[in-house]
């Protein structure tokens, strides 16, 4: 698994449809942002540990100024966001290679999972995006804050 993490004073998520339509499936506040894509062999319990990780990462300023708090701490929000392309690899040519991404099915279910492991850490402070859908990420990146997690 891999995760883009952004610390954000707010981000929301919207997706488009093939006629052009336009939904939003996730808004937070200050918090997260995590871009997250699956390779085949993730299993559920290096997700539980990504969960954890990114919820208690220490990237908000407490009284002093320095990285003192995690999300969890802050009481912030989490915004999560499928994004395959993560597992891209453009070493050869100019046009990507996604084998290494895990197959939609796969992928999907692998996100869920995720998710649902997010949810227990922080319940009720979870944002989703669409799995698959074509969507705009919008966000107010707060730092800028930005780290490139794998396990």
């Amino acid at each position: 698994m891999r995760a883009l993490v952004q610390r954000v004073s707010e981000a929301a998520v919207i997706a488009v449809d093939g006629q052009g339509a336009e939904r939003e499936t996730g808004r937070i506040g200050r918090g997260l942002l995590a871009l997250v894509a699956f390779a085949p062999g993730d299993l559920s319990e290096a997700l539980a540990g990504m969960a954890a990780k990114i919820i208690d990462l220490r990237l908000f300023p407490g009284p002093d100024g320095e990285f003192d708090q995690s999300l969890r701490e802050l009481e912030g929000e989490l915004l999560v966001v499928s994004q395959f392309t993560l597992y891209a690899d453009a070493t050869k040519g100019r046009r990507p290679d996604f084998a290494n991404a895990a197959s939609y099915g796969q992928a999907e279910h692998l996100y869920e999972i995720f998710c649902e492991h997010c949810q227990v850490e922080i319940p009720g402070r979870v944002a989703t995006g669409d799995f698959g859908a074509r969507m705009r990420v919008q966000l107010v990146n707060d730092g800028p804050v930005t780290l490139w997690l794998e396990r």
